[in-house]
Protein backbone atom coordinates (compact mmCIF):
# COMPACT_ATOMS: atom_id res chain seq x y z
CA UNK A 1 0.00 0.00 0.00
CA UNK A 2 1.31 3.47 -0.94
CA UNK A 3 1.16 5.89 1.99
CA UNK A 4 1.81 9.61 2.44
CA UNK A 5 2.70 10.80 5.95
CA UNK A 6 2.44 14.41 7.15
CA UNK A 7 3.88 14.68 10.68
CA UNK A 8 6.14 17.42 12.06
CA UNK A 9 7.80 15.34 14.79
CA UNK A 10 10.90 13.84 13.18
CA UNK A 11 11.00 10.95 15.64
CA UNK A 12 7.37 9.98 15.13
CA UNK A 13 7.55 10.53 11.38
CA UNK A 14 10.61 8.33 10.97
CA UNK A 15 9.13 5.80 13.38
CA UNK A 16 5.96 5.59 11.30
CA UNK A 17 8.00 5.17 8.13
CA UNK A 18 9.98 2.31 9.63
CA UNK A 19 6.92 0.64 11.16
CA UNK A 20 4.86 0.82 7.97
CA UNK A 21 7.68 -0.27 5.68
CA UNK A 22 8.52 -3.19 7.96
CA UNK A 23 4.87 -4.22 7.56
CA UNK A 24 5.27 -4.28 3.78
CA UNK A 25 3.83 -0.87 2.92
CA UNK A 26 5.49 1.78 0.75
CA UNK A 27 5.81 5.28 2.22
CA UNK A 28 5.95 7.39 -0.93
CA UNK A 29 6.31 10.71 0.92
CA UNK A 30 7.05 11.74 4.51
CA UNK A 31 6.43 15.46 4.99
CA UNK A 32 6.98 17.72 7.99
CA UNK A 33 4.16 20.13 7.11
CA UNK A 34 1.36 20.60 4.61
CA UNK A 35 3.51 22.47 2.08
CA UNK A 36 3.58 20.28 -0.98
CA UNK A 37 0.95 17.86 0.36
CA UNK A 38 -1.62 18.43 -2.42
CA UNK A 39 1.11 17.99 -5.03
CA UNK A 40 2.43 14.84 -3.37
CA UNK A 41 -1.04 13.33 -3.27
CA UNK A 42 -1.71 14.27 -6.90
CA UNK A 43 1.65 13.05 -8.20
CA UNK A 44 2.11 9.92 -6.11
CA UNK A 45 -1.50 8.70 -5.95
CA UNK A 46 -1.31 7.23 -2.42
CA UNK A 47 -3.79 4.72 -1.07
CA UNK A 48 -3.75 6.26 2.41
CA UNK A 49 -2.78 9.63 3.90
CA UNK A 50 -1.73 9.92 7.56
CA UNK A 51 -1.74 13.43 9.06
CA UNK A 52 -1.09 15.03 12.42
CA UNK A 53 -3.84 17.37 13.63
CA UNK A 54 -1.41 20.15 14.59
CA UNK A 55 1.24 21.07 12.02
CA UNK A 56 3.53 24.06 11.30
CA UNK A 57 3.54 26.95 11.04
CA UNK A 58 1.02 27.65 13.83
CA UNK A 59 0.57 24.07 15.06
CA UNK A 60 -3.13 24.67 15.62
CA UNK A 61 -5.36 23.22 12.92
CA UNK A 62 -3.26 22.99 9.74
CA UNK A 63 -3.40 19.20 9.74
CA UNK A 64 -7.14 18.94 10.24
CA UNK A 65 -7.74 21.59 7.58
CA UNK A 66 -5.61 19.58 5.17
CA UNK A 67 -7.53 16.41 6.06
CA UNK A 68 -10.90 18.10 5.48
CA UNK A 69 -9.63 19.46 2.17
CA UNK A 70 -8.43 16.03 1.07
CA UNK A 71 -11.75 14.44 1.99
CA UNK A 72 -13.49 17.03 -0.18
CA UNK A 73 -11.13 17.02 -3.17
CA UNK A 74 -10.32 13.29 -3.11
CA UNK A 75 -13.18 11.52 -1.31
CA UNK A 76 -11.87 8.15 -2.47
CA UNK A 77 -8.61 8.63 -0.52
CA UNK A 78 -8.67 7.07 2.97
CA UNK A 79 -7.44 9.50 5.64
CA UNK A 80 -6.03 8.72 9.09
CA UNK A 81 -5.64 11.62 11.52
CA UNK A 82 -3.32 11.34 14.52
CA UNK A 83 -3.67 13.56 17.57
CA UNK A 84 -1.75 13.94 20.82
CA UNK A 85 -4.93 14.55 22.78
CA UNK A 86 -8.66 14.19 22.21
CA UNK A 87 -9.66 17.34 20.33
CA UNK A 88 -13.43 17.13 20.15
CA UNK A 89 -13.95 20.21 17.97
CA UNK A 90 -11.50 18.99 15.36
CA UNK A 91 -12.86 15.46 15.42
CA UNK A 92 -16.41 16.70 14.97
CA UNK A 93 -15.35 18.97 12.11
CA UNK A 94 -13.60 16.13 10.34
CA UNK A 95 -16.52 13.76 10.77
CA UNK A 96 -19.01 16.36 9.55
CA UNK A 97 -17.12 16.78 6.26
CA UNK A 98 -17.66 14.75 3.14
CA UNK A 99 -15.39 11.89 2.22
CA UNK A 100 -14.87 8.19 2.47
CA UNK A 101 -12.77 6.00 4.74
CA UNK A 102 -11.63 7.80 7.88
CA UNK A 103 -9.64 7.18 11.03
CA UNK A 104 -8.98 9.34 14.09
CA UNK A 105 -6.50 7.87 16.56
CA UNK A 106 -4.49 9.15 19.48
CA UNK A 107 -0.74 8.92 18.93
CA UNK A 108 -0.40 6.63 21.95
CA UNK A 109 -2.09 3.91 19.87
CA UNK A 110 0.94 3.74 17.58
CA UNK A 111 2.81 2.05 20.44
CA UNK A 112 0.54 -0.98 20.05
CA UNK A 113 2.02 -1.88 16.69
CA UNK A 114 -0.28 -4.77 15.86
CA UNK A 115 -3.45 -2.81 16.66
CA UNK A 116 -2.19 0.27 14.81
CA UNK A 117 -1.34 -1.71 11.69
CA UNK A 118 -4.74 -3.39 11.83
CA UNK A 119 -6.38 0.05 11.99
CA UNK A 120 -4.30 1.20 9.00
CA UNK A 121 -5.46 -1.82 7.00
CA UNK A 122 -9.09 -1.33 8.04
CA UNK A 123 -9.12 2.33 7.01
CA UNK A 124 -7.35 1.64 3.72
CA UNK A 125 -9.97 -1.03 3.00
CA UNK A 126 -12.75 1.55 3.37
CA UNK A 127 -13.46 1.29 7.09
CA UNK A 128 -14.07 3.93 9.72
CA UNK A 129 -11.94 3.67 12.87
CA UNK A 130 -12.12 5.99 15.86
CA UNK A 131 -9.98 5.86 18.97
CA UNK A 132 -12.09 4.67 21.93
CA UNK A 133 -11.07 7.80 23.88
CA UNK A 134 -12.27 10.03 21.05
CA UNK A 135 -15.52 8.13 20.81
CA UNK A 136 -16.05 8.31 24.59
CA UNK A 137 -15.75 12.09 24.62
CA UNK A 138 -17.84 12.64 21.51
CA UNK A 139 -20.55 10.37 22.87
CA UNK A 140 -20.53 12.05 26.26
CA UNK A 141 -22.88 14.81 25.11
CA UNK A 142 -26.65 14.38 25.26
CA UNK A 143 -28.32 13.55 21.97
CA UNK A 144 -29.68 16.52 20.04
CA UNK A 145 -30.98 14.67 17.05
CA UNK A 146 -34.59 13.54 17.47
CA UNK A 147 -33.82 10.38 15.49
CA UNK A 148 -31.45 9.23 18.21
CA UNK A 149 -34.22 9.46 20.77
CA UNK A 150 -36.09 6.75 18.90
CA UNK A 151 -33.48 4.13 19.74
CA UNK A 152 -33.90 1.71 22.62
CA UNK A 153 -31.07 1.38 25.13
CA UNK A 154 -29.90 -1.80 23.43
CA UNK A 155 -29.98 -0.22 19.97
CA UNK A 156 -28.05 2.81 21.22
CA UNK A 157 -25.45 0.50 22.73
CA UNK A 158 -25.09 -1.44 19.48
CA UNK A 159 -24.74 1.81 17.55
CA UNK A 160 -22.08 3.10 19.93
CA UNK A 161 -20.10 -0.11 19.41
CA UNK A 162 -20.46 0.29 15.64
CA UNK A 163 -19.01 3.79 16.03
CA UNK A 164 -15.98 2.22 17.70
CA UNK A 165 -15.44 0.16 14.56
CA UNK A 166 -16.53 -3.18 15.99
CA UNK A 167 -17.79 -5.94 13.69
CA UNK A 168 -21.10 -7.70 14.23
CA UNK A 169 -19.22 -10.66 15.67
CA UNK A 170 -17.31 -8.44 18.10
CA UNK A 171 -20.52 -6.66 19.14
CA UNK A 172 -22.13 -10.02 19.81
CA UNK A 173 -19.22 -11.09 22.00
CA UNK A 174 -19.26 -7.79 23.89
CA UNK A 175 -22.98 -7.92 24.60
CA UNK A 176 -23.20 -11.72 24.94
CA UNK A 177 -25.80 -12.01 22.20
CA UNK A 178 -25.90 -13.86 18.88
CA UNK A 179 -24.86 -12.31 15.58
CA UNK A 180 -28.45 -12.77 14.44
CA UNK A 181 -29.63 -10.58 17.33
CA UNK A 182 -26.97 -8.01 16.48
CA UNK A 183 -28.18 -7.91 12.88
CA UNK A 184 -31.78 -7.37 14.03
CA UNK A 185 -30.72 -4.47 16.26
CA UNK A 186 -28.70 -2.92 13.42
CA UNK A 187 -31.65 -3.23 11.04
CA UNK A 188 -33.82 -1.44 13.60
CA UNK A 189 -31.19 1.28 13.98
CA UNK A 190 -31.07 1.84 10.22
CA UNK A 191 -34.86 2.10 10.08
CA UNK A 192 -35.13 4.52 12.99
CA UNK A 193 -32.31 6.70 11.63
CA UNK A 194 -34.05 6.66 8.25
CA UNK A 195 -31.03 5.28 6.44
CA UNK A 196 -32.30 3.58 3.33
CA UNK A 197 -30.25 0.88 1.66
CA UNK A 198 -28.33 1.96 -1.43
CA UNK A 199 -25.78 0.52 -3.83
CA UNK A 200 -22.82 1.91 -1.87
CA UNK A 201 -23.67 -0.14 1.20
CA UNK A 202 -22.53 2.68 3.47
CA UNK A 203 -25.43 2.75 5.95
CA UNK A 204 -23.22 1.36 8.71
CA UNK A 205 -20.76 4.22 8.34
CA UNK A 206 -23.53 6.80 8.04
CA UNK A 207 -25.18 5.48 11.19
CA UNK A 208 -21.91 5.63 13.12
CA UNK A 209 -21.18 9.14 11.94
CA UNK A 210 -24.70 10.29 12.76
CA UNK A 211 -24.28 8.91 16.27
CA UNK A 212 -20.95 10.63 16.77
CA UNK A 213 -21.95 13.91 15.13
CA UNK A 214 -25.13 14.26 17.18
CA UNK A 215 -24.00 12.73 20.45
CA UNK A 216 -25.35 9.73 22.29
CA UNK A 217 -24.94 7.52 25.29
CA UNK A 218 -21.65 5.66 25.73
CA UNK A 219 -21.63 1.88 25.33
CA UNK A 220 -23.34 -0.12 28.08
CA UNK A 221 -22.11 -3.71 28.02
CA UNK A 222 -24.47 -5.11 30.61
CA UNK A 223 -27.52 -7.12 29.70
CA UNK A 224 -30.29 -4.84 28.47
CA UNK A 225 -33.75 -5.71 27.32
Amino acid sequence: MRIVICEDSVLLREGLVRLLEDAGHEVVAALGDTDGLPEAVADLDPQLCILDVRLPPTRTDEGIRAAVSLRTSRPELPVLVLSQYVEERYASELIAGRGGALGYLLKDRVADVAEFLESVDDIAAGGTVFDPEVVAQLLGRRARDERMRRLTDREATVLALIAEGKSNQAIGRTLHISEGSVEKHITAVFQKLELEQDDSGNRRVLAALAHIAHGGMPPQTGELS
